[in-house]
């Protein structure tokens, strides 16, 4: 799991928009706390959407928009033009565990990446209208939020459990 640190208020930009960035990865992977594998692997909605199918494409977009992106790296993805949803299906030999570490190493790569950029101005070249890294930092909280939402949904579904932090 990664650490809760509630994001600093009054802190520079730079700062608060990873804090936020955390905070939300955090609470994404604690959506998955206490559940068995079946739990995890559901899909209560027609899409196959699971919980660990969230944490599975999270994973991946961390590293499209900061390792490939802005790092300039080029990755090999699990999706293709032929399978675009493979970012979000849970093969399987792939296991709450896994996909934890997946995550869990995505940020790692992640922050790497945003710890060696210049300042918040730093773009990527791969797309024809360039994204400043603030941009990326945002749009993340914005995608990370977005799917939390979803995960809240699906783990009430699941087994009751609702709340924002951990002993909510």
């Amino acid at each position: 799991m990664l650490p809760f640190n509630h994001p600093e208020r009054t802190a520079d930009e730079r700062t608060t928009l990873i804090s936020f960035l955390d905070y939300h990865r955090a609470m994404i992977l604690w959506k998955l706390d206490g559940l068995n594998e079946e739990q995890a692997k559901r899909s209560m909605v027609e899409s196959g959407t699971s919980l660990l199918g969230i944490v599975k494409h999270l994973a991946w977009v961390e590293r499209w928009w900061f390792v490939d992106y802005i790092g300039e790296t080029d990755l090999d993805y699990p999706w293709s033009d032929e399978d675009p949803d493979a970012d979000w299906r849970i093969e399987d030999d792939e296991s709450i565990a896994s996909i934890s570490q997946l995550y869990t190493d995505a940020v790692a790569e992640a922050n790497a990446v945003i710890a060696a950029a210049g300042d918040l101005d730093a773009t990527g070249t791969k797309l024809e209208s360039p994204r400043s890294l603030r941009w990326v930092l945002v749009h993340m909280i914005e995608e990370v939020a977005r799917h939390l939402g979803h995960a809240d949904i699906l783990r009430e579904q699941i087994d009751g459990t609702t709340g924002y932090l951990p002993g909510d």
